[in-house]
């Protein structure tokens, strides 16, 4: 578990950032990009197609 917490954990410093390198990188990207993917197409669909409703 202890290992999984190391990969997971944010970068508190530029050094931090820098250490990570290009995995950093890639893991902000795909974070944002699921969660954009989520917020601004999925919802909006589910809404469209009456699986949402209030």
């Amino acid at each position: 578990m202890k290992k999984l917490r190391k990969h997971f954990k944010f970068p508190h410093s530029w050094a931090e950032v820098k250490a990570l390198g290009w995995k950093f990188i890639v893991g902000f990207i795909l974070f944002y990009l699921i969660r954009d993917s989520i917020l601004y197409i999925l919802i909006p669909y589910l809404i469209y197609n009456g699986a949402i409703s209030n």
